[in-house]
C-alpha cells in the first residue's frame, strides 16, 4: 500500500439543506412518545437513531426494489437514520433513481446526501451520477457539512490514497439538544492502512465540534480491529453485546455500527433481521443532554 496523504486539519465542506419534505402531516418522531410531562424538567431528551447500508436499494436476492428499502427503514421507526451505499442518478442498477430524495418523500423526512463521486452524466443532458451517503431525520437540520477523509478511489484502476469527500455530518435541533450526527464508509479492502487513516481523519472533524456527537456507519471492520481502537479514547460502542449485521443472511460480522461520545446515554441497541439489504440495520434508543450545542 503506497504512503497515504494527509487532509487539511478542517476539509472543505458544503452545507447543501436538502430538504426532500416539507413534512405536512409527517408522523411525530419516535422519541417524542416518551418526551417531557408537562411541568418537569428533563434533563435528557430521547433520540431513537439507526445506521443501514442499504446496498443501493437492492436486497439480498440481487433484486433492486426502493419501496421494499423504504419498509425496511420505516419499520426502524427511528427519529435520524444513516444510510450507506445510496444511489442518486448512477445507473441502471437503481433506475438511475435519486434515492436520497425518494426515501425522504416516502417517509416523510428530511435528508441531506454528501456524495464521494459526483460525475458526469451517462448521456448528455442527464443529471450527474452521484454515489455516497446520506441522512434521513425527523428533526430540523441546522447545519449539513461533507466533510473529505482518505480515500482510494473505486473509480481508477491504479488509485492512490487521496483527501476525498463523503464523510457526513448534521446539526440537527432535536427539542432543544443539538447534536452532530456523522455518517461514514469505511474502506472494504483487507488492508487495514486506509481505514486506519480515515480514523483519524475522522476523529479530526469530530475533535472540532462540541457537544453531543454519533457517529454511524459501515466500517467495514469489526469493533476489536486494530485501526478502529482509536475510536474507543473518545467514543463507544452503543451496541458492545449486538449481533453480527453482514451479511443479512446468516450474518457472521458486525460491522455495522453506532458510537457515541460519553455525553450521551445509551438506553437500548439491536440489530435488525431484514433481508432489504446485504446488511442488517442496527437501531439504538439515546438520550441527548440538552445543555451545549
Amino acid at each position: 500500500m503506497q504512503p497515504r496523504s494527509r487532509r487539511p486539519l478542517r476539509a472543505r465542506s458544503t452545507f447543501a439543506a436538502v430538504l426532500a419534505a416539507a413534512l405536512l402531516g409527517a408522523a411525530a418522531p419516535a422519541s417524542a412518545l416518551s418526551g417531557d410531562t408537562p411541568g418537569s424538567r428533563a434533563p435528557e431528551v430521547p433520540l431513537r437513531v439507526a445506521t443501514y447500508n442499504i446496498h443501493a436499494g437492492a436486497g439480498a436476492d440481487q433484486v433492486f426494489d426502493l419501496d421494499r428499502t423504504a419498509a425496511a427503514v420505516r419499520g426502524l421507526r427511528a427519529d435520524v437514520i444513516g444510510l450507506q451505499e445510496v444511489d442518486v442518478h448512477w445507473g441502471t442498477r437503481s433506475d438511475f433513481a435519486d434515492e436520497a430524495r425518494a426515501l425522504a418523500e416516502k417517509l416523510g423526512m428530511r435528508a441531506y446526501f454528501a456524495p464521494i463521486y459526483d460525475l458526469d452524466p451517462a448521456t448528455p443532458g442527464a443529471e450527474r451520477r452521484r454515489y455516497g451517503v446520506a441522512v434521513l431525520s425527523r428533526y430540523p437540520v441546522l447545519k449539513a457539512e461533507n466533510h473529505e477523509i482518505t480515500r482510494l478511489s473505486t473509480q481508477t484502476s491504479d488509485p492512490l490514497p487521496a483527501p476525498a469527500p463523503g464523510f457526513a455530518e448534521v446539526t440537527l435541533d432535536v427539542r432543544g439538544a443539538h447534536p452532530h450526527v456523522y455518517v461514514t464508509h469505511l474502506d472494504y479492502r483487507a488492508d487495514p492502512s486506509i481505514r486506519a487513516a480515515q480514523v483519524d481523519d475522522m476523529l479530526e472533524v469530530l475533535a472540532a465540534d462540541r457537544g453531543p456527537k454519533v457517529l454511524v456507519g459501515d466500517f467495514n471492520a469489526e469493533p476489536s480491529a486494530p485501526e478502529l481502537a482509536p475510536l474507543w479514547d473518545s467514543l463507544r460502542d452503543a451496541a458492545p453485546d449486538g449481533g453480527a449485521t453482514y451479511p443479512a443472511t446468516d450474518p457472521v460480522k458486525r460491522i455495522d455500527l453506532v458510537t457515541v461520545s460519553p455525553d450521551v446515554t445509551v438506553a437500548g441497541a439491536h440489530e435488525v433481521a431484514t433481508e432489504a439489504s446485504d446488511h442488517r440495520p442496527v437501531v439504538t434508543d439515546l438520550r441527548l443532554h440538552r445543555r451545549g450545542h
